[in-house]
Order: C-alpha cells, then sequence, then structure tokens
C-alpha cells in the first residue's frame, strides 16, 4: 500500500464535506490528511508493517 493512495483518500473525503471549522468530520480529515502529509516517511512505514501483516490484502486497488 503506497501512502499517496491513503492521502488522495483522506483528500477526497475532505473535499466532498463543505469547510466548516467548527465540524468534527472536517476537522479530523482536514489534520488528519496535514499531518500525513508532513510525515510521509513515517506513514509509509506503518503501512509497510500493517502489509506485512496481510493488512492489505483484500485491497484491490
Amino acid at each position: 500500500m503506497k501512502v499517496e493512495i491513503i492521502l488522495a483518500e483522506l483528500n477526497r473525503l475532505r473535499k466532498d464535506l463543505d469547510e466548516d471549522r467548527g465540524d468534527i468530520e472536517w476537522l479530523s480529515l482536514h489534520h488528519a490528511f496535514c499531518f500525513i502529509s508532513y510525515q510521509l516517511g513515517p506513514f509509509q512505514a506503518y503501512l509497510n508493517e500493517q502489509a506485512a501483516k496481510g493488512e492489505f490484502d483484500d485491497f484491490g486497488g
């Protein structure tokens, strides 16, 4: 699993919502997206560990 796939999906979900800084759903997605964007290396390492455990075996992308 590549970090870019997860990041793109978070961004799509974030863009599907109206930017509302009072909405916890938008805030959560926005800040998760921003944090992961700045921490690509560690997040890719995490995804690699999860992939080794079979976490993404059912993902067809």
